[in-house]
């Protein structure tokens, strides 16, 4: 079931007003350190995770701001210190940082506390689908008098949000001008550096890559077929809507008959913000759960997938950095098209043979899992399509994001020399 919308979040942001308003009163009395803080909407990890890593090592104080028992348990499993953004304690060592480092918006640190500060944006994914101040669906708020301008107000309140973002890293020049888009912003500030998040899928061998991805999901999920090639399923977020794709009993059926004739493994990853109904309804080793509540960062396990079905994910540019076929299962395409849009046609991110139903999705699995040629045609594509989208490949995008934030004026770690 979808369990959140930008309308019910929209609501809630005007009713704090009062509280921003505040918390920017409290800002302007406070003043900022040296610290750096971090906070990712997803839990544990992302491009926040890469650049608190690199930024410990140089030598910085950093702390994690976390929402939920979950994330203090896996910030300690790695050592991270950290502090609950939402607390008295939060809003202070928010108020205090130097530098401010989110993944989804300003809400990953403490919403109250972020005025004046030095914002990194690292956003989390290249935008296929139209986002920020490109889509209507961020403006959108409960159907009540005095809607349009209360759509208004949002609009300007994002608008100003955006403005606090000091750096924003693009994975390339195509990508910065969708960024710039969203944000409202110059070319100032959103910068050409590749993305911390993908950096895991760049560096060392493909077979160290894969080892390692390996070893993180038979740790995550149990009594894995072995030898099983692995496919992963990860539908989008509908702002709320209900998930067109979640297959029928009979639609079930024959996905669990492709997966056993294939000796293959389905890894359903549904959108953090709206997980649909993905339960098979018979017990099978082949269907397995990889939420956000197993794995709050799949890009460390994607070198273990062979496949990824997706309908408009940022992971369908992601996967081409380890040439990995995508098959794209779109039953809304259309109606999303004109509701939300996209940057640029889907059908020249996604082919002309896009599935509307599993059915279709289906035969073609079977085709890629049964067919060398096609297979090797599907990871050209992917590789292209990633090419043009991820200026570097490198494993260095975190330390170019982290130069850019010195670049402009944040100070080196006391005792540097």
């Amino acid at each position: 079931m979808a369990s959140f919308s930008f309308g019910t979040g929209n609501a809630a942001k005007l009713l704090r007003i009062p509280l921003y308003a505040a918390g920017r009163i409290g800002t302007l009395l406070v003043p900022r350190g040296r610290r750096w803080v971090f906070g990712c909407g997803a839990g544990i990890g992302d491009g926040a995770l890469a650049l608190h890593r690199y930024a410990s090592v140089a030598g910085h104080d950093t702390v994690w701001l976390t929402s939920s028992e979950r994330e203090d348990r896996d910030a300690a499993a790695l050592g991270l210190r950290t502090v609950r953004k939402d607390s008295l304690r939060g809003w202070w060592t928010t108020a205090r940082a130097g530098v401010l480092v989110v993944t989804h918006g300003l809400g990953d640190v403490n919403r109250y506390a972020n005025g004046g500060g030095f914002v990194v944006q690292l956003w989390h994914g290249i935008p296929l689908k139209r986002i920020g101040l490109d889509s209507p669906a961020t403006t959108q708020v409960p159907d009540v008098p005095g809607a349009p301008l209360l759509r208004r107000l949002i609009a300007l309140l994002y608008r100003g949000a955006a403005q606090r973002i000091r750096v924003l890293p693009a994975a390339s020049h195509r990508a910065r001008g969708r960024l710039e888009s969203a944000f409202g912003l110059g070319d100032d500030r959103v910068v050409v550096t590749g993305e911390p998040r993908v950096d895991v899928l760049s560096a060392g061998t493909i077979e160290e890559r894969r080892t390692a991805a390996s070893a993180l999901l038979h740790g995550l999920i149990d009594d894995l077929p072995d030898g099983a090639r692995t496919v992963l399923y990860a539908p989008t977020w509908r702002d709320g809507a209900a998930d067109p794709a979640v297959p029928s009993a009979s639609e079930w059926v024959g996905i669990i008959r492709t997966l056993e004739d294939a000796d293959a493994v389905l890894l359903i990853r549904s959108h953090l913000l709206g997980e649909g109904a993905y339960s098979p309804p018979l017990p099978t080793r082949r269907v397995r759960m990889l939420g956000a509540s197993v794995l709050p960062d799949v890009s460390p396990a994607l070198p273990a997938m062979d496949v990824l079905i997706t309908d408009y994910s940022s992971l369908a540019y992601d996967v081409g950095l380890l040439r990995m076929p995508v098959l794209f299962l779109a039953p809304d395409a259309a109606a999303y098209a004109r509701t939300r849009g996209f940057y640029g046609r889907f059908e020249d991110v996604a082919g002309d043979e896009v599935a509307a139903d599993w059915g279709v999705l289906l035969r073609q699995l079977r085709t890629l899992l049964s067919d060398s040629d096609a297979f090797e045609a599907g990871t050209a594509h992917s590789a292209t399509l990633s090419a043009e989208m991820h200026a570097y490949r490198d494993g260095r995008n975190t330390q170019r994001v982290y130069e850019a934030i010195r670049a402009r004026g944040i100070p080196a770690p006391k005792g540097a020399a």
